[in-house]
């Protein structure tokens, strides 16, 4: 008896040091797959890389490494740069003709892009919508801002407002990358620092960390968003995004309810805010009898249940 506990005791003990070193080789190869399937690298920063027209002096070291940094930072946010291709392709033919119309460089989608992430966010300071306008500028400009509508929300007319905003920027500044910058701080602000510091373009201002990484990182997100490839982004066609088409409805009276209302067109109340997220509550007073107009989503692309 005492001989079989032995031979069981041994072959307890080999067995328990056989599972050790094959667990030690499972973490092993684990390890080195871990290395093999994910790595990061260096980025070759492009020698000809322009906005709006102008060239960037990538030769400038200072620059160099500017460009670099939001290369490198964007390159690797892997999540967000992925939503920004698949946001891109829902948005961006909504914005370039209107762009195009106004006489704005096509660089300048990709501005809305580093604004907002092409989503209709509010920043602290209160800017709303993809341009992230400010009220008073939205107001200057024509646009509606109450506790009923607010057309910051308004993709189209939005576009509009920061074409203007940019046309006057770009005539007082002399330059796009300077209106770009602009944007962020102010023509005042950039006036201001170009007088101050006796230099006439972007890359020679010493300007404050935000403004300082504005204009690089919208040619950092306009280089990856123009070669996917190149940096590592995977998709296909199917995996981005579309709008969805729409029809418009003229409505020139009050509204008393948009979920009735929407319930009329066959879709529901959240459809109906997704396709107008400017209308800012659930009825419109309209004691004007202005002009609005609402789209209403083609049939057979949402499921709802009445």
């Amino acid at each position: 008896m005492k001989n079989i506990l032995a031979i069981i005791g041994l072959f307890s003990v080999c067995g328990l040091f056989i599972y050790a070193i094959q667990d030690a080789k499972t973490d092993e190869n684990f390890e080195k797959k871990l290395i093999n399937d994910y790595n990061v690298y260096a980025l070759q920063v492009p020698d000809d890389l322009s906005f709006a027209g102008e060239s960037m002096p990538i030769k400038d070291p200072e620059v160099y490494e500017r460009m670099d940094k939001e290369l490198l930072v964007n390159t690797y946010w892997q999540s967000n740069g992925l939503l920004m291709f698949k946001r891109a392709k829902k948005y961006f033919p909504v914005i370039e003709p209107i762009l195009k119309k106004n006489g704005i460089p096509d660089d300048f989608k990709y501005l809305a892009v580093i604004e907002s992430g092409l989503t209709n966010a509010v920043s602290s300071a209160k800017a709303t919508g993809v341009w992230q306008i400010m009220q008073a500028t939205a107001k200057e400009n024509g646009l509606e801002v109450n506790d009923n509508v607010d057309e910051r929300y308004n993709l189209e007319k939005s576009t509009e407002v920061a074409c203007k905003y940019l046309l006057k920027s770009k005539e007082k500044l002399g330059s796009w990358t300077l209106a770009a910058a602009a944007y962020n701080a102010g023509d005042t602000g950039i006036s201001r620092r170009l007088n101050e510091q006796n230099v006439s373009n972007y890359y020679d201002l010493l300007l404050g960390e935000e403004t300082g990484r504005y204009v690089f990182r919208i040619v950092a997100l306009k280089e990856i968003l123009t070669h996917p490839d190149v940096y590592g982004f995977n998709f296909r066609e199917k995996d981005l995004y579309s709008q969805i088409p729409t029809y418009k409805v003229e409505v020139d009276t009050s509204v008393s309810d948009f979920t009735k209302f929407a319930e009329g067109f066959g879709i529901n109340y959240k459809i109906l805010k997704v396709h107008n997220p400017w209308l800012r509550d659930r009825f419109l007073l309209n004691k004007t009898r202005k002009r609005y107009i609402i789209n209403i989503p083609e049939k057979g692309y949402y499921d709802t249940v009445q």
